[in-house]
C-alpha cells in the first residue's frame, strides 16, 4: 500500500492577514487604545498566554492531528531557538508550546510559523481547540480505518468559523480509529470512534459518538450520543453541537461553562432534543459536506523525490551538543550516545517500535523527556523523517513523536542516529516515560514544578530494571487540579498541592490510582494518598513494583490499580506522614527548584 501524502504537502493553515491583525492589536494595546482585558481575550484565542513571570508569554502552536512535516519541524525549531529557551514542549493536545517570549518576539515568531503553513489560531481561549487524532492513524495494524482525513476536515471547517472562536468556553474534539483509545475520546466535548457496519452487503464507515466529557473539576466521562453516525454526517453533527453550545453555554460562571455542565443542567434527554432540533436546522440550510467521498477518502502516494542521505551520527551529536539551551528553568536532560550497544537497540525495539499494517514498515516512537525537545533535536527529527520515513512525524498526546513508514532494514541506522541526538530513550509509555505539564516553571495556575518531579520519578522507575520499562503503565504529573497532563485518566496520576509543616508550606502530591479509558468510557483515578513531594518518586517506584509483582497475566495497569486499590494504599501509607520536627531542608523545596517552596498562584487565562 502506498504511503500517504507527506504532511508537508498539506495546504497551509496559516493566514498572513491574521498575523498583520495580531500586530495591529498588539500596537493598540501598547499605545493604550485597547484595555488589558480585551487584549487578553484577543491574544489567548491566538495562542499567546501570559506566564507567571511579568512581561513574557507562552505561545501555543496548533498541530492538527499532531502532524508536522520537515518544513514545519524546522519552523518550530527556529522559533524555539531564536525567541524562546532553545527548546519547547509537546502537549497532551498535540500542540507545541514555547515559553518566555517577549511581546516584541510575538510578531516574528508568528510570521516564521506562518511561512511554514502553521497557525496558532484557536490554540487557546474559548474556541474549538486543536482537533486531536491517534498518532498511529493510517498505519496501525488494528485500526478500523484511517481517521486522519475526517479529523482534517473538521479542523478546516472550524479553523476560521464565525462561531468557533466566540464560544462560552473551550471545545475539544478527538478522533480514534484503533481498538485501544489512544486519545481518550470520552474526556472530550466531542469524541469520534471509528466503526464499520454492513448495509446491503457493503461496508459503511461511521463513528460512535460521545459528548460532554471532561476532566479538571467534575471529571465526566462523555455520554454515548450515537452508536453509529455515518461518516458523511460528521461535519453536520459537529456544526450543530457547536451552534448549540454557542447559544446555550453559560457565559457568566467561568467555572461552569464547559459543555459537560450544560448537559448536566439540562439532562441528557433534553440536550438530545435540542441537538436534534439544531441538526435539523443545519440540514435545512444545506449541511456542510466532507470534501471527499466518505467511503473513499484520498490516499495519494508519497512524494517521488529521492530520499536524502541521513547525517552521520557524529554530525548529529555535534549539533545537539552545540545547541544553546537557556533558562529560566532547567533544560531537558539530554543523553548523547554515539555508539549504542546491540542491547540498547533491543530494549528500544521492545518498547518504542511497533509494526505497521503495511508489511516491512515500522512506526518508531521517540519518547521525549517530559515532552520537552530542543531546537537542534527538532532539526534532527526533520532530517531523519526525510531520510528514513515519509518526511513527516506525528506528535502524540503523551508528549512523544512518532516517525512512521520506517523500513525494517533501516531501524539499526535510525537508532544509531537517534542515540547520537539524545532521542533514543527507551521505555515509551512505561512508568519511566512520565507525561508532565510545564508546571510552575511558567504556568500561572501551577502549584508545583512537575518537570523536576517527573525526572526523579523516571530515575526511580529505572532502578526496577527492564520489566518496568517494558510494561505499559501511564504516569502523568500535573502541577494543579486542572490537569493539563490528563493525570485524572492515568493509571498513576500525580497532582501538585501543598501542605503546612508548622508555619511553612511544603510541596506534596496527591496520588490518584486507576484512571484510564475503558470500553465503557473514561474512569478517573481515586485518591490513594497525599505524599510529600520529596517522596513522590519512591511512591511511584513502590506502585510500579507492586504492579509488576501482582498483576494477573496481561492485566492493564488501570484495571490492576482499581482491583488492588487497598493494597496500593497500604504500600503508600508509610510515605504519607511528615511532622514538622522531622522535616529535612529539602522538604521545603520543590524538586527541580532551589528556592523555598511557595504555593502562590495567579489568575489563569484559559477562560479569557
Amino acid at each position: 500500500m502506498p504511503a500517504p501524502t507527506p504532511t508537508a504537502s498539506r495546504p497551509s493553515y496559516a493566514d498572513a492577514a491574521e498575523v498583520d491583525a495580531f500586530v495591529e492589536q498588539l500596537g493598540r494595546f501598547e499605545h493604550g487604545e485597547l484595555d488589558a482585558e480585551r487584549w487578553r481575550a484577543y491574544r489567548v484565542v491566538r495562542g499567546a498566554y501570559s506566564q507567571r513571570q511579568d512581561g513574557v508569554h507562552m505561545l501555543r502552536v496548533k498541530l492538527p492531528q499532531g502532524a508536522a512535516g520537515a518544513e514545519q519541524l524546522r519552523a518550530l525549531a527556529d522559533v524555539a531557538a531564536r525567541f524562546s529557551r532553545g527548546y519547547g514542549h509537546v502537549t497532551t493536545r498535540q500542540n507545541f508550546q514555547v515559553h518566555f517570549l517577549r511581546p516584541a518576539d510575538l510578531e516574528p515568531a508568528l510570521r516564521r510559523l506562518a511561512e511554514a503553513g502553521i497557525t496558532t489560531h484557536g490554540a487557546g481561549g474559548n474556541a474549538v481547540r486543536n482537533v486531536v487524532a491517534c498518532a498511529h492513524a493510517g498505519v496501525a495494524a488494528d485500526e478500523v480505518f484511517d481517521v486522519t482525513p475526517y479529523a482534517e476536515a473538521v479542523t478546516r471547517h472550524f479553523l476560521r468559523h464565525p462561531l468557533a472562536s466566540a464560544l462560552p468556553r473551550k471545545f475539544k474534539i478527538a478522533f480514534e480509529g484503533c481498538a485501544a483509545d489512544h486519545v481518550a475520546t470520552p474526556i472530550h466535548d466531542l469524541g469520534f470512534r471509528a466503526q464499520l457496519r454492513t448495509e446491503g452487503g457493503a461496508e459503511v464507515r461511521g463513528f460512535t459518538v460521545t459528548v460532554a466529557g471532561g476532566t479538571s473539576s467534575l471529571c465526566t466521562s462523555g455520554n454515548r450520543l450515537l452508536e453509529f453516525l455515518p461518516a458523511g454526517e460528521v461535519l453536520a453533527l459537529a456544526e450543530a453541537l457547536v451552534r448549540l453550545f454557542h447559544a446555550r453555554g453559560d457565559r457568566v460562571n467561568k467555572q461552569r461553562n464547559r459543555l459537560k455542565f450544560l448537559v448536566r443542567d439540562l439532562g441528557l434527554d433534553a440536550f438530545r432534543a435540542l441537538l436534534d432540533d439544531e441538526l435539523r436546522k443545519v440540514r435545512a440550510e444545506g449541511a456542510p459536506a466532507l470534501p471527499f467521498d466518505p467511503a473513499r477518502p484520498p490516499e495519494a502516494p508519497a512524494a517521488a523525490a529521492p530520499r536524502p542521505i541521513a547525517p552521520s551520527p557524529a554530525e548529529l551529536a555535534a549539533r545537539v551538543r552545540a545547541a544553546e539551551l537557556r533558562g529560566p528553568g532547567e533544560p531537558p536532560r539530554i543523553e548523547v550516545v554515539t555508539d549504542p550497544s546491540p542491547e540498547a537497540l533491543a530494549r528500544f525495539t521492545r518498547s518504542n517500535v511497533r509494526p505497521q499494517r503495511q508489511a516491512g514498515r515500522l512506526a518508531v516512537t521517540v519518547a521525549l523527556p517530559q515532552g520537552d525537545v530542543t531546537a537542534a533535536q527538532l532539526e534532527v527529527l526533520a532530517d531523519l523523517a526525510l531520510a528514513y520515513g515519509d518526511g513527516s512525524v506525528r506528535f502524540t498526546v503523551g508528549g512523544q513523536v512518532v516517525l512512521r513508514w520506517i523500513r525494517t532494514a533501516d531501524l539499526p541506522a535510525l537508532h544509531v542516529r537517534l542515540s547520537a541526538a539524545g532521542l533514543a530513550r527507551d521505555g515509551a509509555r512505561s512508568a519511566a516515560d512520565v507525561v508532565a505539564c510545564p508546571g510552575a516553571d511558567a504556568c500561572r495556575l501551577a502549584v508545583t514544578r512537575t518537570r523536576g518531579i517527573a525526572r526523579l520519578v523516571e530515575d526511580a522507575v529505572r532502578t526496577l530494571g527492564p520489566a518496568a520499562l517494558a510494561a505499559e503503565l501511564p504516569v502523568h504529573a500535573s502541577g494543579c487540579p486542572n490537569g493539563c497532563s490528563q493525570h485524572h485518566v492515568a493509571a498513576i496520576g500525580l497532582q501538585g498541592s501543598a501542605r503546612r509543616l508548622g508555619a511553612r508550606p511544603a510541596p506534596q502530591y496527591f496520588v490518584l490510582l486507576g484512571g484510564g479509558v475503558r470500553e465503557s468510557g473514561a474512569a478517573f483515578g481515586r485518591l490513594a494518598a497525599k505524599v510529600p513531594a520529596r517522596r513522590a518518586p519512591e511512591a511511584v517506584r513502590r506502585l510500579v513494583a507492586l504492579y509488576l509483582a501482582e498483576r494477573a497475566g496481561g492485566e492493564p495497569a488501570h484495571a490492576f490499580f482499581t482491583r488492588a486499590f487497598d493494597r496500593a494504599r497500604a504500600v503508600l501509607e508509610p510515605l504519607v506522614e511528615l511532622r514538622a520536627e522531622d522535616a529535612r531542608p529539602e522538604d521545603f523545596l520543590d524538586p527541580g527548584g532551589s528556592e523555598p517552596f511557595s504555593p502562590a498562584t495567579q489568575e489563569g487565562e484559559c477562560a479569557a
